[in-house]
């Protein structure tokens, strides 16, 4: 971590301008103050932001899912999907969303989500290199996914459970 003064926390509603600041410098996909709202509501500690120096520099935002499994055919599952993270730019390639995907990951998993997913664009090398290196693999392509056209890779994490230890 080359960042002193980081800190990871919970979102809170006082976060959301911040947040969907963030969101609109850094992605393509924007969303309104509703959609993170409701993402918060489903799961409240895998919305996590990340803080330097007390400003808001990046955030990850999960939700709780029951579907087919990415990695077991044919399993119905508890399923985390990783909706959207970023990081502002002058922050990047320091560490920061390593940890916010490790951190919503263990939230995860404390509400028994058997497995993580999520989707990232074709050409966000960046990304897909930090997913693979966190343990994600890419399971298929998603032809046209984004709005502007872009395909996507979803990329699964089956997440270790714990067996019976409280951490």
């Amino acid at each position: 971590m080359n960042h002193q003064g980081l800190a990871l926390r919970q979102f809170v509603p006082d976060d959301l301008l911040q947040v969907i600041e963030i969101n609109r410098i850094c992605l393509p996909e924007n969303y309104n103050s509703t959609f993170f709202l409701d993402i918060h509501r489903n799961c409240p500690d895998a919305f996590v932001v990340a803080e330097v120096n007390g400003k808001v520099v990046g955030y990850i935002m999960c939700r709780l899912e029951h579907g087919l499994s990415e990695t077991r055919r044919f399993n119905l599952v508890k399923k985390g999907h990783i909706v959207s993270v970023a990081v502002l730019p002058e922050y990047r390639r320091t560490g920061i969303g390593n940890v916010l995907v490790t951190e919503a990951l263990k939230a995860l998993s404390k509400h028994k989500a058997v497995e993580c997913f999520l989707e990232v664009r074709v050409t966000n090398e960046p990304g897909i290199n930090l997913y693979k290196k966190l343990g994600f693999s890419i399971t298929r392509k998603v032809s046209h996914y984004y709005f502007d056209g872009a395909d996507a890779y979803v990329m699964s994490f089956r997440i270790p459970q714990d067996s019976g230890n409280t951490g």
